[in-house]
């Protein structure tokens, strides 16, 4: 019952309070999404997960969407990415989730919606205590946790994660093996 709590007081959206736990409709939409787009067999899904929930968690000390709600971290961050590392390079392809899990998670917030944020600096250099688009949701966010959750429940079956070689083999490299059919 004790994990039961902790799971519900996890999924319990307080309006009043920015620093919502919203986590696994970030991770859950961005892995079956790049499984489904690219299909590569050596994507390090590691870093994709962190960049899926990385502007949540520091835009949420914030108090509100801030910097990593904009396109243009995401953009920076891939071009910084893509100078810094040499072409056909290993650690390139590794690296390449991180950004892609950013952009994904502004797909999966609706940080879009607020054109000051999403557009910044363009559209002026202030956020104007812009909220943070996952508390904007309210009780959605116990909805889209609850398909979030279901996502990678169905990952980690489908991946077989519950065989510890499996597990050990996602935990050193990210990869996963997700058959389609």
């Amino acid at each position: 019952m004790p994990a039961l709590r902790a799971i519900a007081h996890h999924l319990t959206p307080d309006p009043d309070d920015l620093r919502l736990n919203v986590f696994f409709w970030f991770i859950g939409t961005a892995v079956v999404t790049v499984w489904f787009v690219f299909r590569d067999p050596r994507f390090d899904y590691r870093l994709l997960i962190v960049g899926a929930v990385l502007p949540a968690i520091v835009d949420g000390f914030f108090g509100g969407a801030r910097v990593l709600h904009s396109l243009t971290f995401s953009v920076v961050l891939l071009v910084v990415l893509m100078l810094a590392t040499p072409r056909g390079t290993p650690i390139r392809r590794t690296l390449l989730a991180l950004p892609i899990g950013t952009l994904l998670h502004l797909v999966f917030t609706g940080a879009w919606m607020n054109p000051q944020v999403f557009w910044w600096p363009f559209l002026g250099w202030s956020f104007e205590d812009a909220a943070h688009p996952v508390a904007e949701r309210g009780w959605w966010n116990v909805l889209l946790e609850l398909i979030g959750l279901g996502l990678c429940a169905w990952v980690f079956v489908r991946a077989e994660l519950a065989d510890p070689q499996r597990r050990r083999e996602f935990w050193g490299t990210g990869r996963l093996t997700l058959p389609i059919a």
